[in-house]
């Protein structure tokens, strides 16, 4: 009954923009969003939120080749609109096991045989060309604008190039202080009002991704890698890195008739929404494999942030057989589901079929087995690429699970392609897949699921040269990067630290804030395959908190933003199974939170919390577990200092 008035609405939506209209007005469906679409001309739309102007004739417009401009001069032939409510079931859930699907969707037909559909939710819009034509098309480029009303603030991932691992800092700075400069997605922009405009990009196939440039006027337009002509192989580095010396005069050569690519904007002036948004998974495609009873999310046991760093043993420690056992040993003990071997493992990073002379996969595979703990192999991409299937062979009957791909570092249609080709190939041999040096994820993991995991992010791999991740930059990311999908940034390091007593050391890495600070990222970042990076020997060194992160699991069947502000502060709480998981987040502000427990179920629960300790403002290292009672009546205090954190698990 509560949808009848909007149904109405709707029905007089589409008698309106039936026929040859140029102007058409699609709302969400709490009508706080509206989009103004304009097809006088050249395509146009505009974006009020709440009554107030955010977006004023952003064009929207497609080159192909002998000139055809899809978008230009563009005369619509039909204009329908519908209310979409519906539910999607998420095989892998990073956020929630059931997401609704409730949105307004308009359908612009034009002569010339594409459409283009614009599809607006309560906390965001999106749109996409369809095309139907005969041939096979080339895409000379793509008119991608938008023109903010005011001065906007910018949280802008600079790239100085197409070629990158797009692991982009986040700087807070007015979007006219970039100008000239071009940045990877997801981008984010707050008006004067504290709206949120976070661009993405979903369902990207047979195509590249979307990069925006600053034009100054308050303007961004789009911007793409063309298809590479010539490539060679960078010296020094040819088995990862390569130099595109020239392009050709187009984006993409793909199929004629096709959907391409959903252009995402989360808009809402309430900064949890970009949390919780999966307007990104929601328009993915759907699901291409058959049997996922084998895709099993968990957590990671990872040897390269540590360097293998392990001591009080009796064997050297290093790239062997005995070092892998010490780590198979520390995940059965905790639960944990994997470990990975880095780089290192095989002949050389080049023959990656042949194990190093202190190495045996098929041994340790067996060893790990026993004790119910998989194991994951790294490699690069190139190699990866040019022997897929007899590469994936061998390692499926070593009885490995998985693979790290490393080192991608393009994001042009041939790479996107290769994304898509390595899930399906890993998927017909039931192996995960983790991304690494890569692009954004952008769809791919709604169709493969095994496509469990993706870095493109700037974590804590990068405390062992620079002191770039800091407690800013951490409470950052769950706005930005993270709303893009799953996350890689391996947190858990043991050596925690302020900035005064921070250090940087390869082989002997710590972390910016307090423990509390790298605890709580079990629960706000989003990773199915999520990584404890510090040395086994660190971690049983403290035993109790390890203990504590290993009961978080790394999937989530509901998740609730309780408190969240862009680059200041958040506080999550998750729900798998019958507990509930809480973690928060600050910067260098201390904070106190009065949390409300209304979403427990009625009856008495048990709290174990790990918080910032009594003397943590002088070393980060300190906290405090504590257990309490609790109710869907309590209100619970949450302490944070500054750089801090603090985690919970709540459970009958």
């Amino acid at each position: 009954m509560k949808y009848l008035k909007f149904l109405f609405l709707f029905a007089l939506a589409i008698i309106a923009n039936s026929g040859h209209a140029k102007n058409i007005e699609i709302f969400s469906p709490d009508r706080k969003l509206q989009l103004e679409v304009s097809t006088d001309k050249n395509v146009t739309y505009c974006v009020n939120y709440n009554g107030a102007a955010i977006l004023t004739k952003c064009q929207i417009a497609m080159q192909l080749q002998n000139g055809k401009v899809l978008g230009k001069d563009a005369k619509v032939s039909k204009s329908q609109t519908k209310f979409i409510q519906s539910e999607i079931k998420s095989v892998v859930p990073y956020k929630n096991a059931v997401i609704p699907d409730v949105c307004t969707e308009t359908t612009l037909q034009f002569i010339g045989n594409y459409k283009l559909v614009f599809r607006v939710y309560n906390t965001g819009y999106a749109y996409r060309f369809e095309t139907d034509l005969k041939e096979q098309i080339e895409v000379i480029n793509e008119t991608f604008g938008l023109n903010f009303q005011e001065e906007v603030t910018s949280y802008f991932p600079e790239e100085k190039s197409f070629m990158s691992h797009y692991e982009g800092l986040y700087p807070k700075t007015k979007l006219s202080e970039n100008q000239g400069k071009m940045c990877s997605l997801p981008a984010l922009f707050q008006t004067s009002a504290g709206i949120n405009v976070l661009v993405s990009e979903t369902d990207l196939y047979d195509y590249p991704c979307l990069f925006l440039k600053a034009d100054g006027n308050n303007r961004l337009t789009g911007v793409q890698p063309k298809v590479p002509a010539k490539i060679k192989d960078l010296s020094g580095r040819s088995d990862r890195s390569e130099v595109i010396e020239s392009v050709e005069n187009y984006i993409a050569k793909t199929s004629g008739k096709r959907n391409f690519p959903w252009r995402t904007f989360i808009v809402s002036d309430n900064d949890a929404d970009l949390v919780s948004s999966e307007i990104n998974f929601i328009l993915a495609s759907p699901l291409k494999i058959e049997n996922t009873s084998w895709i099993k999310p968990g957590r990671v046991a990872w040897d390269w942030f540590n360097a293998n760093n392990i001591y009080n043993v009796d064997f050297k420690a290093g790239i062997n057989n005995d070092t892998y056992k010490y780590y198979i040993d520390f995940a059965a003990e905790f639960g944990l589901e994997y470990i990975i071997l880095d780089e290192g493992w095989s002949k050389t990073t080049t023959n990656v079929k042949e194990c190093a002379p202190e190495i045996d996969v098929k041994m340790l595979v067996e060893y790990g087995k026993a004790k119910n703990v998989g194991v994951i192999l790294w490699l690069l991409w190139k190699p990866l690429d040019k022997d897929l299937a007899g590469i994936l062979d061998v390692y499926k009957s070593w009885g490995v699970k998985g693979i790290k791909v490393d080192f991608l570092q393009r994001a042009d249609q041939y790479m996107v392609n290769y994304s898509e080709r390595v899930a399906k190939a890993c998927a017909d041999r039931e192996l995960l897949v983790d991304l690494h040096g890569a692009y954004k994820p952008s769809g791919l993991q709604r169709a493969y699921p095994n496509y469990i995991s993706n870095e493109g992010v700037r974590g804590n791999e990068n405390n062992k040269w620079s002191t770039e991740i800091t407690p800013l930059h951490t409470v950052t990311l769950p706005f930005t990067r993270m709303v893009a999908g799953p996350m890689d940034f391996t947190p858990g390091s043991m050596n925690n630290a302020h900035e005064k007593d921070f250090a940087v050391s390869f082989n002997c890495p710590m972390s910016l804030g307090t423990r509390a600070h790298q605890v709580a990222m079990y629960v706000v970042y989003e990773s199915p395959l999520q990584m404890f990076c510090d040395s086994p020997t660190e971690y049983y060194k403290d035993r109790k908190c390890t203990a504590f992160m290993a009961e978080f699991p790394s999937v989530w069947d509901e998740t609730k933003v309780l408190e969240a502000a862009v680059g200041e502060y958040i506080v999550v709480a998750r729900r798998n199974g019958n507990k509930w998981y809480l973690g928060g987040m600050t910067n260098d502000t201390p904070r106190t939170f009065e949390l409300n427990l209304s979403f427990l179920s009625e009856g008495s629960f048990n709290m174990e919390s790990l918080s910032d300790g009594l003397n943590a403002n002088m070393n980060a290292n300190d906290y405090k577990l504590s257990t309490t009672s609790v109710s869907k009546t309590s209100k619970v205090k949450v302490e944070m200092i500054k750089g801090g954190g603090w985690a919970a698990v709540i459970s009958k």
